[in-house]
């Protein structure tokens, strides 16, 4: 069985026409658009890493049943909250930016 992480594409670059249109545009969309994604992706990733960290600190705490370890997991879960909030917000303007470029991408192909 194929790893799906290790499936390569092969789509190849093409410089863009003098339009600012070409093959590789018209196939793989606007690589600015595409960074942007990537960027946003990487945001979410590093919160997500962030608060599994986050969740082992609560858990080994937690365990201990030690006071001020149980109060140090008020801290660490006030920040877990803001977290998911930021990870929220990340995809609420991923959201957003995709709609705006397939909007412009639509006006441009009409």
């Amino acid at each position: 069985m194929s790893n799906p992480k290790s499936h390569k594409s092969h789509h190849h670059y093409q410089p863009s026409t003098a339009t600012g249109n070409s093959e590789y545009e018209a196939e793989e969309g606007d690589p600015k658009v595409w960074a942007t994604f990537n960027n946003s992706f990487k945001q979410v990733q590093s919160v997500l890493d962030r608060n599994r960290h986050l969740i082992q600190q609560v858990n080994e705490n937690h365990q201990s049943r030690m006071h001020d370890n149980m109060v140090k997991n008020v801290s660490l879960i006030q920040e877990l909250n803001g977290n998911i909030n930021k990870v929220a917000s990340i995809y609420s303007d991923l959201n957003s930016n995709f709609t705006d470029a397939c909007q412009q991408r639509n006006r441009r192909d009409k």
